[in-house]
């Protein structure tokens, strides 16, 4: 299989910038004064006044100090350093071993994912006895709550049928649906006969399930959906719920389809799928076919390898790029094949020989190479019948063994032809069906999966199928904000007549194909409109796609492997949208997780990311501070487990631990490092209460104009914030909220001004503008946010504690930059104009090229090069700025235009775009 798609290195790429400090250093402000004057190096405008380049610096140096000086003072920021240097003798600082993080991580998902396996066997030895037991019943009459009906009354306000009353509940643990915790519901398509004997028959043997479900889910509180799929079509699902039709009132979703019934029911399978494009299968013979084709490619997965071969009076491999191979049937690829299949015209004579001998040879070729599957091989004939010439070709290459199976799909309506395609299909192993309109396709085609299973039921093979990861919008299309990727562990039933690692890490899982299950910086949604919505890749996102910076594959070879060991790589990592990039030197743990296709991964970063702080403090001293109103922890984070037991579902994380610290409540379970982490972290933090309270009686009106709140985030995941204005009055009402999550921790991240503070050195602050989205009336200023990070050292070893820092308004930082540019060298006798003069361009950036401040308010927030290229371009030519190269290999772009190549085009631009003349900024959809 080829890998990935690679970028080559584009001098049009876009990038991020590195920071400078120009007569700030000593103020220790992460800001940058830059001027477009006649003064330092630059080259003055025509018209424009020289600036001496003493007065700049002069003005740099008095705007650092002063701003310096205000959000010292403001957030507090050397009472909470001292706070933390006196408990320094109390502080263990220890080293982060990450192979034994990594296996101890490992070891856990073991023993929660062999649960779930567990859980599968359970249904599946009652299914199994509940079939054995079972006789069928051609005129049973029976009703069962049928996931469409249940609830629904006819015009006289009686129950319909199959609609009986079923108690829906909300229930946080299933993303607040409504469910029936106690009862299990069954769903049918719209094509299938709720009351066929077949359906009835098997709805009536698998109630059995109900108890086994419920049994289920007392024992493992953490499992979510159980389900049983049919091969009649019916699903039954756990816990029960009301299933609502699409706006034309069809319910399209067929268990059969999905991949945990696939993967549950056959084996890994080679396909080569041979299509007959002569003239004869013009119109709605091509389009049936085509159709075909689709649903054969929506039957496969990622462990499956396929491809597609159409003749006529020759042979035409639809993808020349796949010439003589088999290619891996992931989504990317199985969609390709798509849109090369609906291209296809008719022409010719068909000579199926051909096609026969060469699908054979790929097949045995794959074989013998040991690639692809290594299990099944099957080939798909689909034609209108009209074959000649067949019989030699299966002497050659498939008799006596057999060991390709052909399965033969007759189009149309004709029968002449009919004995012709059952005679290849009876005499390879195969099975024959004839598909005359588009309705017919879907049960059709599935019966070639129960064909490949019979080997599985002969053997009684009981394989553990772990799904690729998916996100089950046809499932739940109402709850598109919840959508989150899932994996099923699932077995096939047959008939006998399925902790965030702080600031500075964060673990990933990934399967045996080297596609992303859970990782922070995985991103499957896109926005259109109002609505999240999942994208067309989502489940098919490479290791090496998001960890890119691995160019020779070495961890993602590893991990596929299923190996264990560690490696070291220097990375750049894109924060605020792509705004702003790190540099960090980050550590790789992996190992296997055993007895699944997974493999996990911790990432540390060397520095600060190698060690852990530990305090202590009593329990009853870290209660008190605990408890105070401007005190919140990230809700996110599992400080206890409240899922498991349903009491303990609708406590907060807070209240849970506070229950476990009193011994309220016995039986809950939490992290007691992390809870002793959160109190410590709560005493030591509490006096910054009393300092900012302080703080904001004291101030004069004028001074209440400086900042509109204060806070701190301790590495414990505990959140203070105290307002210095009434909250009528706050500038941005998003900020530390959960609408603004990158100003909060979440189970992915830290907060964005902790990351970035933690970067840089202890004591230097880092600035952000935070622009109002949605103003409550014109004119309403923006606010920058200033923090710094807290470390301690204990034995020559640092950590970082916390990061503190303000909401400052936009207006005074430019009140304070303007008082800063009246000032003037002794040597420069007259004062030169100041900022506020028209002919002058004057702007404060930020440490990535964003302006803070400019003679313009417009421009306010924008990316430097936007609004002046040529500024841009001589201070990269000067140094002040290095060019940055990122990728974004999961960037949606709008679809170019149709070309007449496959190729499509593959970079997606995310940051801003330097040219000589100007600059452009590239929305995607993110």
């Amino acid at each position: 299989m080829p890998g990935p798609p690679r970028l080559s290195p584009d001098p049009s790429c876009p990038y991020s910038r590195m920071p400078w400090g120009l007569g700030l250093s000593p103020w220790k402000t992460a800001v940058i004064l830059s001027l477009l004057l006649s003064s330092t190096a630059l080259s003055p405008r025509s018209g424009q006044t020289k600036i001496p380049l003493e007065t700049v610096k002069l003005w740099a140096d008095t705007f650092g100090r002063d701003l310096y000086d205000t959000v010292t003072k403001y957030s507090g920021s050397l009472l909470l350093q001292k706070k933390y240097k006196d408990v320094e003798p109390s502080l263990r600082i220890q080293a982060v071993d990450g192979l034994e993080l990594v296996r101890k991580f490992s070891e856990d998902m073991e023993t929660m994912l062999r649960r779930k396996v567990e859980a599968v066997k359970n249904l599946v030895e009652a299914a199994e006895e509940a079939d054995l037991n079972h006789e069928f019943n051609e005129s049973l009459v029976f009703d069962y709550y049928n996931s469409v009906l249940i609830n629904e009354r006819d015009a006289n306000g009686k129950y319909v049928e199959l609609g009986a009353e079923f108690v829906l509940e909300s229930n946080a643990h299933f993303s607040n649906l409504m469910v029936n915790t106690s009862l299990s519901s069954v769903q049918l398509p719209t094509n299938v006969y709720n009351k066929d004997p077949d359906i009835l028959n098997g709805v009536y043997m698998s109630e059995a399930l109900n108890t086994v479900f419920v049994e289920n889910f007392q024992r493992d509180p953490t499992l979510t959906w159980q389900y049983f799929g049919s091969s009649t079509g019916f699903f039954r699902i756990y816990p029960g719920i009301k299933w609502t039709p699409d706006e034309n009132g069809v319910i399209t979703f067929d268990c059969r389809n999905r991949g945990w019934y696939i993967q549950a029911a056959t084996s890994p399978k080679d396909i080569v799928i041979v299509l007959d494009m002569s003239g004869s299968m013009k119109g709605l013979w091509m389009t049936i076919a085509k159709h075909t084709i689709s649903t054969i490619l929506d039957t496969l997965g990622e462990n499956d390898f396929v491809n597609i071969i159409a003749y006529n009076d020759y042979i035409h491999y639809i993808e020349p790029c796949f010439k003589g191979i088999l290619v891996q049937a992931n989504r990317d690829n199985r969609e390709h094949f798509k849109q090369l299949v609906d291209d296809l015209m008719v022409k010719g004579v068909g000579v199926v020989d051909q096609a026969l001998r060469e699908a054979f040879q790929i097949l045995k070729q794959s074989q013998e190479a040991r690639q692809g599957s290594l299990c099944n091989q099957a080939i798909m004939l689909i034609s209108d019948g009209a074959v000649e010439d067949y019989e030699p070709v299966f002497e050659e290459y498939n008799w006596p063994d057999r060991k390709v199976r052909v399965f033969t799909y007759l189009i149309g309506r004709e029968v002449t032809f009919a004995d012709r395609m059952k005679w290849i299909a009876c005499n390879n192993k195969g099975y024959y069906t004839q598909i005359s309109t588009l309705a017919d396709a879907q049960e059709n085609v599935m019966e070639y999966l129960h064909v490949l299973s019979r080997p599985m039921v002969i053997n009684h093979d009981h394989d553990i199928i772990w799904t690729e990861a998916y996100m089950d919008s046809k499932l739940f299309t109402s709850h598109a904000q919840d959508l989150r990727l899932l994996t099923t562990v699932a077995m096939p039933v047959f008939s006998k007549k399925n902790e965030t690692l702080g600031v500075h890490g964060y673990a990933f899982l990934n399967t045996n194909n080297g596609y992303i299950l859970s990782h922070p910086d995985l991103r499957p949604l896109y926005r259109e409109g109002k609505k999240l919505k999942p994208k067309p890749n989502y489940n098919s996102v490479d290791l090496s796609e998001v960890e890119w910076e691995d160019r020779t594959e070495t961890l993602r070879t590893a991990m596929i492997n299923g190996e264990t060991g560690s490696l070291s790589m220097d990375v750049k990592v894109p924060l605020d949208k792509g705004k702003r990039v790190l540099f960090l030197t980050n550590d790789y743990f992996f190992t296997d997780i055993s007895d699944t296709p997974f493999s996990l991964g911790v990432v540390l970063s060397q520095g600060h990311g190698e060690y852990i702080l530990l305090g202590n403090t009593s329990v009853e001293e870290g209660l008190h501070d605990l408890l105070h109103p401007d005190l919140t922890l990230a809700s996110d984070w599992i400080y206890c487990i409240t899922d498991i037991d349903p009491d303990h579902r609708k406590l907060s994380q807070l209240e849970a631990m506070v229950r476990f610290l009193t011994g309220e409540d016995p039986d809950l379970e939490c992290d007691e490092e992390l809870v002793q982490e959160v109190l410590f972290d709560a005493v030591v933090t509490a006096p910054m209460e009393a300092y900012w309270t302080a703080l904001a009686l004291n101030s004069s009106e004028d001074y209440q104009r400086v900042a509109d709140r204060a806070f701190l985030g301790t590495r414990a995941g505990l959140l203070r914030s105290s307002l210095f204005v009434g909250s009528e009055k706050i500038s941005n009402r998003k900020f530390l909220t959960p609408e603004d999550k990158a100003s909060m921790f979440t189970m992915d991240h830290f907060p964005l001004w902790y990351r970035q503070a933690a970067e840089q050195p202890a004591g230097s602050f880092v600035f952000n503008l935070h622009s109002t989205e949605e103003p409550e009336g014109p004119g309403e200023p923006a606010v920058v946010t200033a923090s710094t990070a807290v470390a301690v050292t204990v034995d020559k070893k640092t950590a970082i504690a916390a990061a503190v820092g303000i909401q400052m308004r936009l207006d005074f930082l430019h009140h304070l930059f303007w008082a800063a540019t009246q000032q003037c060298s002794a040597g420069d006798g007259l004062c030169p104009q100041s900022c506020r003069d028209s002919d002058l361009d004057c702007f404060v950036i930020d440490n990535n090229g964003f302006i803070l401040i400019s003679g313009r308010p417009q421009e306010t927030g924008r990316f430097l090069g936007e609004v002046d290229g040529a500024l841009m371009t001589q201070l990269l030519s000067m140094g002040v700025f290095s060019q940055v190269t990122l990728y974004d290999y999961q960037a949606m772009c709008k679809p170019p235009n149709h070309h007449h190549s496959a190729a499509r085009p593959l970079v997606s631009p995310i940051y801003a775009l330097l040219t000589r003349t100007r600059w452009l900024v590239n929305e995607l959809l993110l």
